[in-house]
Order: structure tokens, then C-alpha cells, then sequence
């Protein structure tokens, strides 16, 4: 009879030391984590202090051009020469990896309208890549409701409302519509933001 009650209780006592260990472990991945966040956020830190340390000098650098021309005392084709590799560097800056550390350029009053002043900017190429994929998705599933929803009234219209429109269904139509422009809009203005050349539909 001792023996069956030792049994009971070893599972009980593995059941504790596994949540003891698993406990342990949970510790160990938050300070993990934690630590990882504190170091990725020193980085960017640096990082973001380097690029506004660039942006600042290659604007000074291109007024001194400038301003050593309008003096005379650089030569305009090599001054042109000069401009044009600051330009290159800047474009470097403005559009590669490092644009997420300079300062967010206005995103328009259309975002700034809906979304307030936020930060729309993705960070890492796979995430704009989804951004865009995501885009097309909503635009191919809404260019079928765009077709739909006319018919569906036009059929109503002509089978069941005797040949006329009652308010509520065009309001509702009208509705919709709102909603798609506005939304086709923002995330238009986002790609665009993220440095994709997409045209509007």
C-alpha cells in the first residue's frame, strides 16, 4: 500500500521539477530577449547617429561647393562633377537600408490627414516586399466587388425594385466605394513612402 502512494507521488514530484525547469527557462529566454533588444536598440542608436552625422555633412559639403563656385574659386565642371557624387551618395543614403535612420520625409497631407504624424517606413526589404504584395491582393479582391456590386443592383433594379433605385442600397454602394478609394489611397501613399514607384488605378 506505501508502494502504490510513492508511486502517486513520483509523477508528482517529476510534474514539479518540470515546471521548476520550464520556469527556469521561461527566465532565461526573458533576459535573453531582453538583453538582445537593449544591444539591437544601441545599435540603431549608433547607426541613426552616423547617417543624421552624414545627411549634415553632405549638405554642408554641397553649400561649400556652392558657395566656392559663386566665388570663383572652384571650377564649374568640376564643381558639377562634385555635386553630382554627393548627389549619388545621398540617393546612397535616401533609398538603401540606411534611410530608416534619417529623419521620415512628409509623407504627404493625405497620410498625415488619416494617419497622423507616424512613421510609415518599413524598415527591412521583406517587409515592403509584403507591404506591396498586400496591396495588389486588396486591389485584385476588390476589382471583383467593383464589378459585382453595380450588377447586383442593376439586376435588382430591373427584377425585384420594379426599375427603381431605393436610397438605402446606393447609400450603402456609396459607402463602400468611400471605403475603397480611401483605402486604395493610404496604401498607395505608403508604398510610395516605402520607395515603391507604383501609379495609382
Amino acid at each position: 500500500m506505501n508502494d502504490s502512494t510513492g508511486d502517486n507521488r513520483l509523477p508528482e514530484r517529476n510534474a514539479g521539477e518540470e515546471v521548476c525547469r520550464l520556469v527556469e527557462q521561461t527566465k532565461e529566454l526573458q533576459e535573453s530577449a531582453s538583453m538582445l533588444i537593449s544591444r539591437n536598440s544601441q545599435e540603431d542608436a549608433s547607426l541613426r547617429q552616423r547617417a543624421l552625422a552624414l545627411d549634415s555633412n553632405i549638405k554642408m559639403l554641397r553649400s561649400f561647393i556652392d558657395s566656392s563656385v559663386k566665388k570663383g574659386s572652384l571650377d564649374p565642371k568640376n564643381a558639377e562633377k562634385l555635386t553630382e557624387e554627393l548627389s549619388r551618395a545621398r540617393y546612397t543614403m535616401s533609398e538603401g537600408d540606411a534611410a530608416t535612420y534619417l529623419p521620415c520625409k512628409s509623407h504627404g497631407s493625405f497620410l498625415r490627414m488619416f494617419l497622423g504624424p507616424i512613421n510609415v517606413r518599413a524598415n527591412r526589404k521583406d517587409v515592403q516586399l509584403k507591404v506591396k504584395e498586400e496591396y495588389y491582393s486588396f486591389r485584385d479582391r476588390t476589382a471583383y466587388m467593383f464589378l459585382f456590386f453595380p450588377l447586383l443592383l442593376l439586376v435588382l433594379r430591373s427584377q425585384i425594385w420594379g426599375g427603381c433605385f431605393p436610397a438605402l442600397p446606393v447609400q450603402l454602394y456609396q459607402a463602400w466605394l468611400l471605403f475603397l478609394y480611401t483605402a486604395l489611397g493610404l496604401r498607395e501613399n505608403i508604398l510610395r513612402v516605402n520607395g515603391s514607384d507604383i501609379r495609382p488605378w
